[in-house]
């Protein structure tokens, strides 16, 4: 039986998020793991828990999320970190509007618990939000990594950024195209393993960087 959603984990070294991640993954869901360059053995430990494989050459988050957009083939598509931070059991709440109809884009805004979200990282997301709200008009609280569309439709906004302003480009070219845009809200707990990209001062940074050129451009 095809999948009714498939859901692009993009991974770097997360062997530990993916043995708790991927058996919780709701039933008529399917794991695609983009596999962007891991020597901790993720990639086999997905296969091994029935998840498709792909393998992301170029490094970045980003180039990850589209490599496993380009192999899914579920109508719906959904986004979700590979580091346990985010669970499975809530991605019916993101991916149910876009299966009824009753919206285009979801995103998944961000509930933590006490510690997984340090504040600094909280305060750029907070100004990411305010200056998308500026440039689109839509409300929205947070660019967070759980979100959910139609494959077709998410192809053909053909974006193009290949490290951390993906998501932020995704929901950009979303409102530009006129699509129906809602946030629901998802725990967030604290992520398994070390960050690659927001884990130092110096990764946040060139995180915030990247999306700073999305809105600018």
């Amino acid at each position: 039986m095809l999948p009714t959603v498939d859901v692009v984990l993009p991974c770097l070294d997360e062997a530990e998020g993916l043995t708790w991640l991927l058996p919780r993954l709701p039933d008529g869901m399917r794991a695609v793991v983009v596999d962007n360059g891991s020597s901790d053995g993720s990639a086999e430990i997905a296969r091994a828990h029935g998840a498709l494989v792909v393998r992301a050459e170029q490094r970045g988050y980003g180039a990850a999320c589209a490599a496993g957009l380009a192999a899914a083939s579920a109508d719906v598509v959904a986004f979700c970190d590979a580091d346990a931070s985010l669970d499975p059991h809530d991605l019916p709440r993101v991916t149910g509007p876009v299966v009824s109809g009753q919206a285009d884009l979801v995103l998944g805004r961000r509930r933590p618990e006490p510690g997984a979200w340090p504040w600094h990282l909280r305060l750029a997301n907070a100004e990411l939000a305010r200056r998308v709200r500026r440039r689109t008009g839509i409300v929205v609280r947070d660019i967070g990594p759980m979100r959910a569309a139609r494959r077709e439709p998410l192809l053909a906004l053909d974006l193009r950024d290949r490290r951390s302003g993906y998501p932020l480009e995704t929901l950009v070219a979303a409102a530009d195209a006129g699509w129906l845009v809602a946030e629901v809200d998802v725990p967030y707990r604290k992520r398994r393993g070390r960050s690659k990209v927001t884990g130092t001062p110096l990764g946040a940074w060139h995180a915030i960087q990247d999306m700073s050129k999305v809105l600018a451009s």
